[in-house]
């Protein structure tokens, strides 16, 4: 047998590896396309085909670019491609890095504490600005919700803390009977 010269392309055999079946299920998934023939079907089979394989390329390349270089490509293989090649970035969210779990720990209490702080002049949903921190010896629980008077209750018993969601009142407007706001045109 004749080797194959390098670069050219694998000859096209009117075969798919992908079962075009479940390639036309999922086009059809797709609500802008109504309709696809059966030809195209065979294209896109054969680009994802393409796709797939250029993307194996990509990863055993950085296999191959170890110290020490291995026979498989992992995960972590493909996620480096995804990151260093600029015709994959597009991938980065369905393929992204791995971290360990404790960098997931510092990246998720280090966002925490961001949420948790809040920047001067910021205010909250009621309008209220930033609550002052309480001062010793008192509690968040003795605070009243805006636009409410202190109640005459105990000051050992503290009050509960009224959600936002809670103080939202019904504003219905009724209408009033005899007056006509629209306005006529003369001229």
């Amino acid at each position: 047998m004749v080797p194959k010269p390098v670069g050219e392309p694998d000859e096209i055999t009117g075969q798919s590896a992908l079962p075009i079946s479940r390639v036309k299920k999922i086009i059809q998934l797709d609500e802008d396309i109504v309709q696809c023939s059966n030809n195209a079907t065979f294209v896109i089979a054969m680009a994802t085909e393409m796709f797939i394989k250029y993307l194996a390329e990509q990863g055993h390349n950085v296999v191959k670019a170890e110290r020490k270089p291995r026979k498989t490509v992992q995960y972590k293989d493909l996620a480096s491609a995804v990151s260093h090649t600029d015709n994959l970035e597009f991938l980065s969210d369905v393929i992204p890095k791995t971290t360990t779990y404790k960098q997931f720990k510092e990246k998720k209490a280090k966002d925490a504490a961001e949420q948790t702080t809040m920047e001067k002049g910021q205010r909250t949903l009621n309008g209220a600005g930033a609550p002052p921190p309480p001062a010793n010896g008192s509690s968040m629980g003795e605070a009243t919700p805006q636009g409410e008077e202190p109640s005459a209750t105990s000051p050992s018993v503290p009050r509960p803390m009224v959600p936002v969601s809670a103080l939202i009142a019904d504003r219905t407007v009724e209408p009033v009977a005899n007056q006509d706001h629209d306005v006529e045109m003369q001229g």
